[in-house]
């Protein structure tokens, strides 16, 4: 599997001057939108999340988002190393997406970061799946 770059989450208390500050550093607009009670703004290599605990609890168990050329042969090669698909693939406003528990444990987000028309939110896994 090719994985073309990182993005790191970022819980915040409060997102609006979370944006400021991020798209300061990157010099990137951010990308906003919201999955349940989450808001969720993608600033450079960012995810800022911000919303209820119960949510961001579940958020907080997804190690990273690895971007990837393709999410189906992203899924492909991790089903071939053991991991299990835990969510998706599903459409995002940065493209689809799929999360992923590895063998050891660790749980990923890949996403194929091809923007998909009509996409609403992000999938980050749905609270009972990444446990």
């Amino acid at each position: 599997m090719n994985i073309l770059g990182t993005s790191l989450r970022v819980c915040v208390g409060d997102l609006e001057p979370a944006i400021a500050v991020y798209e300061r550093l990157t010099g990137a607009e951010a990308v906003r939108s919201r999955r349940g009670g989450v808001a969720v703004a993608a600033v450079g290599c960012f995810f800022l999340m911000c919303g209820p605990e119960a949510e961001l609890s579940v958020l907080r168990k997804i190690k990273a988002t690895l971007a990837v050329p393709d999410v189906d042969e992203a899924v492909a090669d991790l089903r071939a190393v053991g991991a299990e698909i835990i969510a998706g693939p599903v459409a995002t406003p940065i493209g689809r997406n799929v999360v992923a528990r590895h063998p050891d444990g660790s749980v990923f987000e890949y996403v194929d970061r091809v923007p998909v028309r009509g996409a609403r939110g992000f999938d980050f896994g749905g609270e009972h799946r990444a446990r």
